[in-house]
């Protein structure tokens, strides 16, 4: 079977999965992404591979440069798996999945066509509002908007635009073509059209999509946060190393890695980013107080794997 025959099929699996909203589904065909970094480019690709027509849009050249390496590389991972019998077969599906992405660094001009916008920018709510307020005086009126936030409220991020009804979120989880969760939000003025074209999109790219109101840190984050800030005030109060909770965590609550070891695969630093954006936003409430020991660990640079220290030291040999 051709490449264009596998990307016929999966186009019409996904039409019959999501017949209930047909209508809504094909209405999504073009889909800009706004901030090529990792998420980003993962759903710049996984969007693509789908059968998408994607604009991704970053602030130069060299980011953008650096994002079509990484799907490149992305893509030839995922290809030698699907089609190890037929490398031809493969080398196809990354043409033709690279090329329906366009690389560009117009905001305004990148939105004229769209039928949804996914910002995946920094976490930082006035960059993120002023983004939104100048691509909604650009982008046609049928244009669905969603943030890629990992913990700040839709509700706010939505307020400078006129389309509040046709604004959610859509919070993928990294690396995003491999994790298959995404979780689709929706704010007390999301419309119920929006909301089942945001879903029936989801499905459509190949995600297992689940539904959360627009509260923090939406399903997985505001569970995962509080459980791994609690694990850090017992190693505070020496009740138990960060050894001994990951290893009582994975035997005992059957858990693929505990919670130090998950904090050093994201990023020590993300995770407290996360918790002080919630302490900042409610003080008073104690599961949201962020220990001081992972302030410690951030200021002194040990950040995870990706700084080679973290929880945990890192090297040719953990």
């Amino acid at each position: 079977m051709s490449a264009n025959k596998v990307f016929s099929s999966i186009k019409l699996l996904n039409t019959a999965r999501n017949m209930s909203t047909s209508a809504t589904l094909k209405a999504i065909q073009n889909v800009t992404v706004i901030g090529a970094g990792t998420m980003g480019a993962g759903i710049a690709q996984v969007s693509a591979a789908a059968g998408n027509n994607v604009r991704l849009v970053d602030v130069n050249d060299k980011v953008l440069d650096n994002s079509r390496k990484t799907i490149e590389t992305s893509l030839g991972r995922i290809s030698k798996k699907i089609f190890k019998d037929d490398p031809s077969k493969g080398t196809e599906f990354c043409k033709q999945t690279i090329e329906r992405i366009t690389f560009m660094t117009e905001r305004e001009k990148s939105v004229e066509t769209a039928d949804l916008v996914i910002e995946a920018i920094i976490e930082n709510l006035k960059l993120k509002q002023d983004l939104f307020a100048t691509l909604d005086a650009a982008a046609p009126q049928k244009t669905i908007f969603a943030s890629n936030t990992s913990s700040i409220p839709i509700n706010e991020i939505a307020q400078p635009t006129n389309r509040k009804d046709r604004f959610g979120g859509l919070h993928f989880f990294s690396p995003v073509p491999m994790m298959k969760l995404l979780e689709v939000i929706r704010t007390t003025e999301t419309s119920d059209e929006t909301y089942k074209a945001m879903d029936a999109w989801g499905k459509a790219i190949g995600k297992v999509t689940v539904s959360c109101k627009d509260t923090p840190g939406f399903i997985v984050n505001r569970l995962l946060i509080p459980y791994m800030t609690e694990a850090v005030r017992m190693v505070e109060r020496g009740d138990a190393t960060p050894q001994d909770v990951d290893l009582a965590m994975k035997l005992g609550a059957g858990y693929p890695m505990g919670p130090f070891e998950l904090s050093d695969a994201v990023g020590v630093d993300v995770g407290l980013f996360i918790a002080e954006g919630w302490e900042k936003r409610f003080p008073n409430d104690p599961t949201f107080k962020v220990p001081e020991l992972t302030r410690k660990l951030v200021k002194e640079g040990k950040l995870g794997r990706k700084s080679g220290e973290g929880w945990y030291k890192y090297g040719d040999k953990k």
